[in-house]
């Protein structure tokens, strides 16, 4: 018999100390993140893995890093005057 099945016939003990769940503040922040900028419903977040949803909101907050630096070194056409 296998060390990690010796204790409890029948049962697979992974877990010494049980499993933890997610942090229900961050999974809240991430489902308003991804709300807010794809408009997706509380059951398309919910049904997406952890790693995935981790994943989109990488990607989203990628954009606006992008987004920042750019910003920082070019104007805006809306910035631009007749003349320069």
């Amino acid at each position: 018999m296998s060390l990690l099945r010796a204790g409890t016939p029948g049962v697979c003990k992974f877990y010494t100390g049980g499993i933890t769940s997610y942090p229900e503040k961050e999974l809240y922040r991430e489902m308003a993140f991804l709300a807010y900028y794809y408009h997706w419903s509380r059951e398309e977040i919910l049904g997406l893995p952890h790693m995935e949803r981790r994943r989109w909101c990488e990607e989203i907050s990628a954009i606006h890093k992008a987004k920042e630096t750019v910003s920082r070194t070019e104007k805006s056409i809306l910035e631009w005057r007749v003349g320069q």
